[in-house]
């Protein structure tokens, strides 16, 4: 008897038959893992899937430069600290990272510790240093010694000290740091500043020294037993005596006194490309000088004031 003859089934019958059973293949692989690693090697694709990168998010540039400037100043002045964030809160500088921070010793009036304690949480801008509170006594070495450990995982390329009563342009000095070396520097206004007197030191009204400084500051014996002193004098000894080459640049006349007559080399009325002005004692001053750099230009008008 001749065998009965079936028709071969065609590539689309197969496949329609074949895509069920894989299907079925690939949801049990997945629903049990003892079985397959390939539920391990999906979970895998979906988590990194969820960690893409969120491109709405704007991105972050490093900045050119990173300085620290400390406003050496004393627990109880907060009339003028909140001026001074005043001044510094209204300028934006465009190529660095800048923080102002006040610096002070050890807080011991029992209305300091509250009222500082709110500073803190209100604006993060306060360092305390372990000393007791002195201007010549050690304030400045104990400030630049202390940075290397406060900022070890995220440090400077600049570090500056300067006063509660000097203010500083912050663009006009960024834009200065960035053309100078960021090793072995020592910035600010050089003194004596006529002569060749082989003793210059910047003065104290503020200067800036590179990071590899503040590090060797807080591990030179020289330093560490030298503390004492007018401080900006002493800060320049330290690396005479220590034999510490430094670039010394000198700001003149970018960095003065508030003017008065008579005129000297460091003592001049306003310039427009002003990195520090010093010597702002008093609050005309200050209103003065904050006047001539136009800071309040940027104030809108309003029913709820008028101002002259």
């Amino acid at each position: 008897m001749k065998p009965t003859a079936y028709p071969k089934p065609s590539t689309s019958t197969v496949s329609l038959i074949l895509l069920p059973l894989i299907l079925f293949i690939l949801v049990t692989l997945i629903v049990y893992p003892n079985e397959s690693k390939l539920q391990h090697v999906t979970s895998d694709c979906i988590a990194s899937s969820s960690q893409r990168v969120d491109f709405t998010e704007p991105v972050k540039v490093k900045p050119e430069i990173r300085l620290l400037i400390g406003v050496l100043t004393l627990p109880g002045n907060y009339e003028r600290r909140n001026l001074v964030r005043l001044a510094y809160g209204f300028q934006l500088s465009n190529s660095g990272h800048v923080d102002v921070k006040f610096v002070f010793c050890n807080v011991t009036k029992e209305e300091d510790l509250v009222f500082i304690a709110l500073e803190i949480m209100k604006y993060d801008d306060i360092i305390i240093l372990d000393c007791a509170e002195n201007m010549d006594g050690g304030k400045t070495y104990t400030y630049f010694s202390s940075l290397p450990k406060i900022f070890d995982e995220e440090p400077y390329d600049y570090v500056m000290k300067t006063d509660d009563d000097t203010y500083i342009r912050l663009n006009n000095l960024v834009n200065t740091l960035k053309r100078l070396p960021r090793e072995s520097l020592y910035f600010g206004l050089m003194s004596p500043c006529f002569g060749t007197n082989a003793n210059h030191y910047m003065s104290g009204m503020g200067y800036a020294v590179s990071w590899d400084l503040v590090k060797w500051i807080a591990t030179s014996d020289v330093a560490r037993t030298h503390r004492t002193g007018p401080e900006d004098l002493v800060t320049g000894k330290w690396f005479r005596d220590g034999g510490k080459s430094v670039h010394m640049y000198d700001a003149t006349p970018a960095m003065y006194d508030f003017f008065q007559p008579p005129y000297t080399c460091y003592r001049h009325e306003f310039i427009p490309d002003t990195v520090a002005v010093h010597k702002l004692k008093d609050g005309i001053r200050w209103a003065k000088t904050l006047k001539y750099f136009n800071v309040t230009d940027g104030l809108k008008p309003s029913k709820l004031y008028h101002l002259p």
